[in-house]
């Protein structure tokens, strides 16, 4: 039997799915914060900065649209990376440098509820042919997992 490339992210997805806390699609992975945008980014940033992580970007899209007159509800970006896992990474596959360094979008949803969401390590080895490079690309999962926990958890 042959299954697509993208069988493995649908198994992902429905895992993922059935947790109340999370969702993925389109190699998104989403977690639902139990803080407010500012808090859950503060706690990002902690993260980050425990873990000697560098914070390579903050990017306020919610403040950008207020500068143009514009409204939009809370939205951060931040980009950051640790080169032990981004170099395995790229050498396994160059033209994922196009997706690293990592970025995480902290946001509020039209009902008021804050997620924080990032690229799914796999869907990115996938999408560049990077299957050699598992064990990175699980050690960047379980980075990204924990990273997000300590953002979003109570």
């Amino acid at each position: 039997m042959h299954h697509s490339s993208a069988f493995p992210m649908a198994i992902l997805s429905a895992i993922l799915l059935a947790t109340p806390a999370a969702r993925a699609e389109n190699g998104l992975v989403s977690v639902k914060s139990s803080h407010d945008v500012a808090r859950t980014v503060e706690r990002l940033e902690a993260a980050l900065k425990e873990k000697d992580v560098a914070l390579v970007a903050k990017v306020d899209h919610a403040a950008g649209a207020a500068r143009i007159g514009e409204k939009l509800r809370p939205t951060v970006l931040l980009v950051f990376g640790n080169p032990k896992l981004g170099t395995p990474l790229l050498q396994c596959a160059q033209t994922a440098g196009i997706d690293l360094p990592q970025k995480a979008l902290v946001w509020q949803d039209e009902k008021g509820q804050t997620w924080l969401t990032y690229n799914d390590p796999r869907y990115i080895a996938t999408r560049h042919g990077a299957g050699e490079c598992g064990d990175v690309v699980r050690k960047t999962a379980a980075a990204l997992e924990g990273l997000a926990a300590a953002a979003t958890k109570p």
